[in-house]
Order: structure tokens, then C-alpha cells, then sequence
């Protein structure tokens, strides 16, 4: 469904265990980045109706996730680190189509935040399918699916408002450019690291 051209390896999740905190602490930040990039995209486009109720509740979801792994945070007697770089996103915002027009710039941005939402959700998987840890195996299982839904939200608003452009193809070149760069990744304690 996803269409990513490779997936994390399982061993991934065993990597992720030996450091729980820091997974829960980036897994947070990611949540919150998340939530600004929604509010970002609707400060941008504020006539398009539909796209800003979508991204409000997307943006509220969000911002409840971070909620939820702050609190798993705090049970577990840890505390929220500072917040972490995410590589990977900082190396798919590089290969994003530089100039255009406004609309160019909104389809772009939402095939964007759909292909991290997906990565997210590939990675969520493999934790729910991989990690001992019951509560958290439990926890990811529903987050995949919450994130899975933020995917098509955002692939499915860039096909909408891309009228005139080649979304599809667009789409197509980003999951092979991303393939290349999560060959990277996969090797540190963190939810793209």
C-alpha cells in the first residue's frame, strides 16, 4: 500500500530496544514536528477549506500522540530529552522541487509530508511486530494505523489541488529518491534514524 522501495530490516527494532528512552524521546519530537508542518501547510493555504479542517484534526491527532508517548515517557521515570535533528527528513527536504509556482509548492510539500508519514508508519510496523516490549508492541500497532491515515490525507490532497500536474510521477520519483536515502538509516535508536 505504502509503496516504499525498501523496507527496514526487523533487526531495526532489536537496535531500538537497547535504548528505549531515546527512541520515545525522538518518537515524541517527531510527533510535535509533525503537528507544526499540518499548521504550516494550513497558515500557507487558508482558502482551501477542506484542506485546513482535514489538517486541523490531523495537526490535533498529532499533538495528542505527542501527549501519549510524553506520558509513557514519564511512567517509564524518564524525562523528555531535547529535541533531536531528524537526518532523514532534513535529507528528503534537499530533494524537494526548488521554485515553481504556488500550487507546484503545495503539491510538493504535501507529497512531502505524505512520504514521512509512511516511512513513519513502515517504521511503527516493524515495531509493533518486532519490539518485546508488549505495551510499546501494542502502542505502535495503533499508531501505524492512525499513521497510514495521515499518508492518504496528504497524497490524497496533493492529487486534488495538483491539477495541471504530473502528481503521480511526481510521487513515483520521491519513493525511488527515498529508497536511496533510507539505505542510510536503520542504525541508531530513533523512529527514521
Amino acid at each position: 500500500m505504502l509503496g516504499l522501495k525498501l523496507v527496514t530490516d526487523p533487526r531495526w527494532a532489536t537496535l531500538v530496544e537497547s535504548n528505549i528512552e531515546e527512541l520515545l524521546t525522538d518518537h515524541a519530537w517527531c510527533e510535535q514536528k509533525a503537528a507544526t508542518n499540518a499548521i504550516s501547510i494550513i497558515a500557507h493555504n487558508p482558502e482551501l477549506t477542506d484542506l485546513v479542517t482535514d489538517l486541523l484534526l490531523l495537526a490535533q491527532e498529532e499533538l495528542e500522540h505527542f501527549q501519549m508517548v510524553h506520558d509513557i515517557i514519564k511512567k517509564r521515570g524518564f524525562t523528555l530529552g531535547r529535541e533531536r535533528k531528524d537526518s532523514y527528513v532534513n535529507e528528503l527536504f534537499k530533494i524537494r522541487i526548488k521554485g515553481g509556482n504556488r500550487q507546484q509548492a503545495l503539491v510538493d510539500r504535501l507529497l512531502f509530508s505524505a512520504m514521512i508519514e509512511a516511512r513513519s508508519c513502515e517504521r511503527f510496523k516493524v515495531l509493533s511486530e518486532n519490539i518485546k516490549d508488549e505495551e510499546l508492541s501494542k502502542f505502535y500497532r495503533e499508531l501505524m494505523i492512525s499513521e497510514a491515515g495521515h499518508y492518504t490525507t496528504f497524497l490524497g490532497f496533493a492529487r486534488k489541488y495538483g491539477q495541471g500536474i504530473d502528481v503521480d510521477k511526481q510521487w513515483k520519483d520521491l519513493l525511488v529518491a527515498e529508497g536511496e536515502i533510507i539505505k542510510n538509516y536503520g542504525k541508531s535508536e530513533s523512529i527514521h534514524g
